[in-house]
């Protein structure tokens, strides 16, 4: 009976802990697993409360924003592996997961209305698929497999996969947008990179026979470069294809590795017709403990359990001079205005363990970049990116004489009359697949063409103060390298280039200090992703 009453006591201390930990702690803003802002405390107002709504958004802030959120949910991640059934850890085992938050890596917000238009012209030329979003949701990827993560191996060695579901009818949209800007900007050179995800290169075999699991990215990509009217397509999927067994996609998040983007580097460089220092040309840094944002996409322990090394190059010519721009947002990341000008270094530090490496590059998206002092050669290079094009960047500052970064999420400007001031020769879209089959994509990179620059926004000006960057981030960014990886795919590569086989030796340069205050850098891509 004493034992009865024990437990009994035990139990209410517990429930009594909890209630004064839910009812009188401090609510949780945001989730750094998730990576996003939690729900706000909703406005009071006579009509929603007697409209039951006012009700309901209480229940879900209350819900949302629990003390020690991420605590709880690591806790409960690890209950749950440890009372899952084990089939033995094999490269081939795999768990599949729902993830309802994955497509705002890729591309947060909603369209504007200049955005919405274009979107719904897209839909209309290009006989987009019935389930395509309307325009006021264009921007999820159409005929993704909404939240779907792998996640494969066991121990250190464990990856997680974003899942893809795409079709070539999806790419259309992308097609023709990349066609516009060719017919649009004659005199420049347009480049398309699709890069896939990483899913094409690491899905197990026994998640490539279950109907519905996996979808091929080699065939999309083909029917995109095939329809390419006046543009030049960068194939680095057989690039990638090549090089699957080293460290070219992180284990734990969305992105590629920096390594992957130094394959793909060259593979523009070469179709572009410029050099390209070999790797062991840059210096190679390392964060270690690195878990990204397929922790939280997945919200399996096993995640946060295998942590990689980010590893990561910096040009070893220290003579370039990088200039930002911050993008000013609303909370709806709408485009307000842009800073002034200023000097700083491309690539930031972040200590081992940080989830924020991806980062590394730039330090956010809400940026236009611009790096001068490459070499006399007459040619000049806008990159339209999302996350993935990130890493790109920093290999070819020795290629070009200018390389200019802009993010087709935030970019505020008309991107024609950019391309005119700034004397630019070779215009290069990066996208990952995901948004290479997105209209929502297709239809912002469209509207860039016509864009009008808010009344608002300042010109550009000598090196000056960065004005704050917005407080979160698009994309959830985004991550490291890996160790063992599963088979490539089937699928047959053309012609691929020849590329330098050897990794760089470790080198402990670091890079310049910023001559400007740095902007902070923002938590993610995105993709992005993206």
């Amino acid at each position: 009976m004493l034992r009865h009453y024990i437990f009994l006591t035990l139990t209410g201390l517990i429930f009594l802990a909890l209630a004064i930990v839910f009812l009188f702690f401090p609510r949780s803003t945001f989730s750094e697993l998730e990576r996003r802002e939690l729900k706000r405390a909703p406005e009071f107002s006579t009509e929603k409360l007697f409209s039951g709504k006012y009700t309901d958004e209480l229940s879900s802030w209350f819900s949302d924003s629990q003390p020690f959120r991420d605590r709880f949910m690591s806790l409960s991640m690890s209950l749950k592996k440890l009372m899952a059934y084990n089939p033995g850890a094999t490269d081939e085992q795999f768990s599949f997961h729902q993830a309802d938050n994955m497509e705002s890596a890729l591309m947060p917000g909603a369209l504007n209305a200049e955005e919405s238009a274009a979107a719904r012209a897209l839909q209309a030329e290009t006989d987009a698929l019935p389930d395509q979003p309307a325009a006021a949701g264009a921007d999820a990827p159409i005929n993704s497999t909404r939240g779907g993560t792998f996640v494969i191996g066991s121990g250190e060695n464990v990856r997680a996969l974003m899942s893809f579901s795409g079709t070539e009818k999806s790419a259309n949209p992308y097609i023709s947008t990349v066609n516009e800007y060719a017919r649009t900007m004659p005199g420049v050179k347009i480049y398309s990179m699709v890069v896939p995800i990483a899913i094409e290169f690491y899905c197990p075999a026994a998640a490539r026979e279950k109907k519905g699991l996996y979808t091929p990215q080699l065939p999309i990509i083909r029917h995109i470069y095939s329809s390419l009217q006046g543009a030049h397509p960068v194939n680095v999927y057989n690039t990638l294809n090549k090089h699957s067994a080293e460290n070219i996609y992180l284990r734990t998040d969305h992105h590629w590795a920096p390594l992957g983007a130094y394959y793909a580097a060259r593979e523009f460089a070469r179709t572009a017709g410029v050099h390209i220092p070999e790797l062991t040309d840059f210096d190679q840094h390392t964060i270690h403990r690195f878990v990204g944002t397929m922790y939280g996409f997945s919200k399996d322990i096993a995640v946060k359990n295998a942590p990689e090394d980010f590893v990561y190059y910096t040009p070893k010519n220290k003579n370039h001079t990088c200039t930002f721009t911050i993008i000013n947002l609303d909370k709806d990341f709408h485009v307000t205005g842009e800073g002034k000008p200023y000097k700083t270094s491309f690539f930031k530090k972040f200590k081992d363990g940080s989830s924020n490496a991806y980062l590394t590059f730039m330090g956010s998206d809400f940026l236009i970049v611009k790096v001068e002092g490459g070499p006399r050669n007459g040619r000049k290079l806008a990159i339209l990116k999302d996350s993935y094009g990130n890493a790109l960047p920093g290999y070819l500052f020795d290629s070009f004489e200018e390389v200019h970064v802009l993010d087709f999420r935030y970019f505020p400007r008309n991107i024609v009359q950019y391309c005119r001031d700034n004397g630019i020769t070779d215009f290069l879209f990066v996208n990952n697949i995901f948004n290479a089959c997105s209209t929502g994509v297709a239809a912002k990179q469209k509207a860039l063409l016509t864009r009008k620059a808010p009344a608002h926004t300042s010109q550009p000006s000598a090196s000056a103060s960065p004005k704050e960057a917005p407080a979160k981030e698009a994309s959830a960014k985004e991550s490291s390298a890996s160790a063992k990886d599963t088979p490539a795919p089937t699928q047959e590569s053309q012609a691929p280039a020849q590329e330098s086989q050897a990794p760089a030796q470790e080198s402990q340069a670091s890079t310049s200090a910023p001559s400007a205050p740095e902007p902070p850098t923002t938590s993610s891509d995105s993709p992005t992703q993206n």
